[in-house]
Formats: C-alpha cells, structure tokens, sequence
C-alpha cells in the first residue's frame, strides 16, 4: 500500500464537490442555493484577503471547479481606479463594451489561505441554514391550526419535542391531555396552535387540549366532513373530561349526528380512544337560538329556553326537578360547556326559582 506523505493533499476539487453533494443530499436543499451561497463564499473570502470589493466567483456544478474574477465596472467617469474603468479605456480592449458591462480577470485562489477559506466556510453554513430553514418554513407555513402526526423524540422539564420530519414540534406538558402518558418513541397526534418564524429558529407550538384537536379528529375520522355533506359549527372542551360538537347538515334525508357516532358506535369510539376516554356530545346545530340551547345542554332534556336578551346574547333555562342537575353538569360544566358552544350566557333555573322570578312556563 503506498504511503500518503504529510504534504499531499486531497484534490480541493473533488473535496468540495464531494462537500457540496453531501449538504444537498443530507439537508434536501436545492443545490443551486448552495452554489450561490458558495460563490458569495467566495467572493467574501477574496474582498477580506485582498481588501478590494471587486471579485466574483463561479462554481461549476458537475466538475466542481472554482473560478474566481476580479472585474471592473464600465462607466463614464472613473470615481474608484480599483473597481472601474472608463469607456475610452474598456473600448480599447473590447469596442463591443457599453456603459455598465463588467472586464473580469481571472486571478489565482492559490493565495487564499486558512483565514480566507475559513470565511467562506461561515457564509456557507449561514446560506444553508438560511435555506434549509426556507425549506421547513414553506412545509410547515401552512400547517397552523391543523393535525399533524410526528414521534416522540425528546422530553425535558416542560416540553415534549415531537419530529415532524423537517422539523421538531414542542409539545408542552400543560398542553397534553391530563392523565395521559406520552411514551418516547411512540406515534402521536397534534394539533399546530402557532407558527412562529421570527425567531433565529421556526418553531412549531404543538397541543392536545386545545379545542381544534377534536374537531380535526372529527374531520379525520368522518369522511362526509370533507365531501361538505356534514358542516361543523364549533366546538367547546374541558380536556380529559368532556367536549360538546355542534354539527349540522344542509342535505335533506341525512342524519348528521349518526353519521359522527358511526355503525355500532365505531366512529365515536375511535375519537374517544384518542382523547382517552374524554367523554363526547355530539349536538345538532339549529339556527333557532333556543332550539339550539336546549340540544346544547344535553343530556339534560324537558328544558324551557327563555332569550331574554338577544343582542347581549342572554338566556334563561328552566329544568325540572329530574333534569336541573344535569343542565347545569359537575360544577357546572355542562351549563359552562354549553354556553361556550352556543355563545349565548345561560342561566339555568328550577321550576321553583323559575315561579318565584313570576315566569310562567305554561303560559311561554
């Protein structure tokens, strides 16, 4: 086998193509953004060994070689020697030459020591990651408020980190679904709250108790959501213990909260599964506000719904004796829940507070 001596070297040609074609494949960029951030490389390294503005840089992307050109400046009247030449000069060289083309020169890049080289080396790396954060942010950018699916790959104090493939998310710890436990490595579903690309990095905010995480679970699940056959209205969640989705239908002889349950339930079943056993409402959306209240606050049922001020968005509920506790729900969730789906503020009564307010509900 022949011994390398100390002094030999690898070919800087093949080196660089070698470097070049690695970056490319690894970071998935284009090359030409690497090119270009190569001659710009370049052409820093040589105005900081040479002191002068006035140099350019080619790169040939298939044999990898480097050329690197001083230029003067065609103009008028010279104002800078180093950088410009005048017409009458530039037409002696080439008559063909107008006001504003460039004379390049040639000069060696054999001169261009570790302090140059090292230059060129930092624009580089700063051009690639300007790229490659490009990249991400136009695979992500419109990705806010939808479902993605990533690993686990990370955990810290506060943050799970979830590999989306480009790009991590952050997950935080408050933003889980309470009582879960999230395994590393594992497959999970998120929900994209923000996008947030003003920062030295993109960062991607992920969630599973946010309420877009159980309609997006229902657009997954259920096929008519996408054909436009079934139309959500919203969406009202207490994480981990009860959600309320308001659905509605514009297509006569179809049953839109049916079709969200599923045959035997296997719909329904599949979205629960992912909340955890998060229990679900699903309520028929009716443009008829009291309508509307009294499907909310199920399961309570028998409800007499007074609007008792429709521009402040106001309403009274009376429930008898058998339905009071349910309207109103475990310290008031489902009163709360219901409320936030329909907008409205409600304010469930018994029949006895109901009479004692003079409200009569034969008579309504």
């Amino acid at each position: 086998m022949r011994k390398i001596k100390k002094e030999e070297k690898m070919d800087p040609t093949k080196e660089f193509l070698g470097a070049l074609d690695a970056i490319v494949k690894e970071k998935g960029i284009d090359k030409n953004q690497v090119l270009e951030a190569m001659e710009l490389a370049l052409a820093s390294a040589y105005k900081k060994h040479t002191g002068k503005s006035n140099g350019k840089a080619k790169v040939n992307p298939v044999t990898g070689e480097i050329k690197v050109y001083s230029f003067m400046t065609v103009v008028e009247e010279v104002t800078n020697p180093e950088t410009e030449i005048s017409l009458a000069d530039a037409k002696k060289i080439n008559d063909k030459l107008e006001i504003g083309d460039t004379i390049d020169e040639e000069v060696t890049t054999e001169d261009f020591g570790r302090v140059a080289a090292s230059t060129a080396k930092q624009v580089v790396i700063q051009k690639v990651r300007e790229a490659e954060r490009q990249v991400t942010l136009d695979t992500y950018k419109d990705k806010q408020d939808e479902l993605l699916i990533g690993t686990v790959a990370l955990e810290d104090t506060d943050n799970y980190y979830i590999d989306l493939g480009r790009s991590n998310g952050i997950l935080p710890k408050k933003d889980i679904i309470p009582g879960e436990t999230i395994e590393m490595g594992s497959t999970i579903k998120v929900y994209v709250t923000k996008i947030d690309n003003t920062g030295r990095n993109l960062v991607i905010k992920l969630s599973r108790c946010h309420y877009g995480f159980v309609k997006r679970l229902f657009e997954l699940e259920i096929p008519e959501f996408s054909d436009g056959t079934l139309l959500m209205y919203g969406v009202a969640r207490d994480p981990g213990v009860r959600s309320k989705v308001a659905v509605y239908t514009e297509k006569s002889n179809f049953e839109p909260i049916g079709a969200c349950i599923g045959e035997k339930g296997s719909r329904i079943a599949n979205i629960i599964k992912e909340l955890h056993g998060e229990k679900i409402d699903v309520i028929k959306y009716d443009n008829d506000p009291k309508v509307f209240i009294e499907n909310a606050l199920a399961p309570a049922k028998n409800l007499t719904v007074l609007i008792t001020n429709e521009k402040a968005r106001e309403a009274i509920v009376v429930a008898d004796d058998d339905n009071f506790s349910l309207a109103i729900g475990k310290k008031g969730m489902n009163a709360r829940l219901a409320s936030r789906l329909t907008k409205y503020k409600i304010d469930v009564k018994s029949m006895k507070e109901a009479s004692e307010m003079g409200i009569n509900i034969k008579g309504e």
